[in-house]
């Protein structure tokens, strides 16, 4: 017994001494190791429940095809200062009333509920959305989403009244901006938007450029018998200014008078650039990026061509569309229209609300009916859809 004793206290030396060590700290590093490993199974954890959660990999705003919507566009009005033709029916449009308009803090419920789902980039547009006289605070509060996973906050407009609001909307958070601007000529400018302003958005643009937007992204609707001659002179415009000229084809909605002969292709465009400028070389695209983009050797700028008509992109299309009076369009030509505002004014719960947004995007078809079809098919004037 006095053995078996003796034994198991040389044991228990032992071990002591072994885990003591000579200098004593053995303990505290082995409690130090212990807490580490502890910190790091917790961190690990917490990891994996972030991940399991991230928006990112919810299937809410995927569709069957696979795509992953990230890219918002809210139109905020349907009121505008121009008339574009291209944009608005000659006759005008019957305008929602403003009780059944989203609000401020609608706009950013749904923004915030939109983002948590992987929402990554907000464009405000039209109408105009700077008529609107709550921008700067919706930009404000949208900017306070970012801790969420919201990274842009873009806007397009027609610049009319930019310079002077540029600042407000700087300090906001606007990130990105784009400018509407069909013709350089004003005389034509006033023809095309039936309203005068062309100096005024030439002066926005420059502002825009002051205010460090790099670059300033000018979108210019193409149509044979009105700009296409001016194709180049706004390549030209790119030398000197840090700006994307993105050239779009023109797309057929309520009202616009499209037709096909008015339509300039893509290749056309291109075709006629490469005739002047020969240095005109590709530029590698972003993932999703609507515009294939090009640039001149040794300008500032670069141009890009939207080919909705001739080459869609509807393969990686990763865009919904809100508008002003709350609907949520999955596709810009589609007439598939889901209200957002009955349903988030009848107190839905947002797991409810989240379930109308999935079966939408659920719905989203692979590709549109291509332009033949859809300069028959019903749907909004673009004022009434948001630009």
């Amino acid at each position: 017994m006095g053995r078996n004793v003796r034994c198991l206290s040389r044991l228990f030396l032992n071990f002591n001494k072994n885990l003591l060590g000579t200098n004593g700290n053995s303990i505290a590093t082995y409690c130090s190791r212990t807490q580490a490993v502890k910190s790091a199974v917790t961190q690990a954890e917490l990891t994996k429940t972030k991940e399991s959660v991230d928006p990112a990999s919810s299937d809410i705003l995927t569709d069957t095809f696979g795509r992953q919507h990230t890219y918002l566009r809210i139109s905020l009005s349907e009121r505008c200062n121009l008339r574009c033709q291209y944009c608005m029916p000659e006759e005008g449009v019957e305008l929602t009333t403003k009780e059944k308009l989203l609000s401020t803090d609608e706009i950013l419920q749904l923004s915030e509920l939109f983002v948590r789902e992987g929402i990554t980039k907000i464009r405000l547009t039209g109408g105009e959305p700077l008529v609107r006289k709550d921008l700067v605070n919706i930009i404000g509060g949208m900017n306070e989403l970012r801790s969420l996973g919201l990274q842009s906050i873009a806007m397009t407009t027609n610049g009319v009244t930019l310079k002077r609001k540029l600042p407000d909307l700087r300090k906001a958070g606007l990130d990105l901006l784009n400018v509407s601007l069909d013709t350089l000529i004003p005389a034509k400018f006033e023809f095309i938007t039936r309203r005068k302003g062309w100096d005024r958005v030439m002066s926005g643009i420059d502002a825009a450029i002051e205010h460090g937007y790099n670059p300033v992204k000018v979108n210019c609707v193409v149509m044979r018998g009105v700009n296409e001659e001016e194709i180049c002179d706004f390549v030209a415009l790119t030398e000197n200014k840090n700006i994307d000229v993105r050239f779009i084809e023109y797309m057929p909605f309520d009202g616009n008078k499209w037709n096909f002969k008015k339509m300039v292709p893509y290749d056309e465009m291109l075709k006629t650039i490469r005739e002047q400028f020969s240095t005109l070389h590709r530029l590698n695209d972003q993932p999703n990026d609507t515009s294939k983009a090009y640039r001149v050797d040794g300008f500032k700028g670069q141009i890009g061509f939207i080919t909705s008509m001739s080459e869609h992109f509807c393969g990686t299309c990763n865009r919904l569309r809100l508008t002003a009076d709350g609907n949520l369009k999955v596709c810009l030509f589609g007439n598939s229209e889901v209200s957002l505002r009955d349903t988030l004014r009848n107190n839905t719960p947002p797991e409810d609300l989240l379930q109308v947004v999935s079966a939408a995007v659920k719905r989203k078809k692979k590709q549109h009916a291509g332009m033949l079809n859809l300069s028959k098919m019903k749907n909004r004037p673009m004022i009434l859809i948001g630009g």
